[in-house]
């Protein structure tokens, strides 16, 4: 399906920002590498599952709140195939697991695009 994966140029996408209450820091830190792996994708780029996302925080004492830069690698696969990989690991690339109501729907759909 790919061909040579591994020897793709891997890209830095990333996301600066503030977080006023401490609380919230988990769970920001998932939604936010959400959003920027959606941004990947409608750009063709799928995540590099074997490199960590890489997220550091600094409190900032005079302001009293913490700053964050998230950053997230990945490896462009093209549009269309980016909506189908979840990521690359390694050589491999890692298709999204689709349940059965959705593959049926889709074939569906598809059935009704040729009439």
């Amino acid at each position: 399906m790919f061909t040579n994966i591994h020897h793709k140029p891997i890209k830095r996408f990333g996301m600066d920002g503030i977080i006023v209450d401490d609380s919230a820091i988990g769970r920001l830190r998932i939604e936010c590498g959400k959003l920027v792996v959606e941004e990947m994708k409608e750009l063709g780029y799928v995540p590099r599952l074997d490199i960590d996302i890489d997220f550091t925080i600094s409190y900032n004492h005079i302001k009293e709140y913490f700053e964050f830069t998230l950053s997230v690698y990945g490896s462009y696969i093209g549009r269309k195939r980016a909506k189908w990989i979840a990521g690359i690991d390694g050589t491999e690339a890692i298709p999204i697991q689709r349940n059965r109501s959705s593959v049926s729907s889709l074939e569906q759909e598809s059935k009704l695009n040729q009439n």
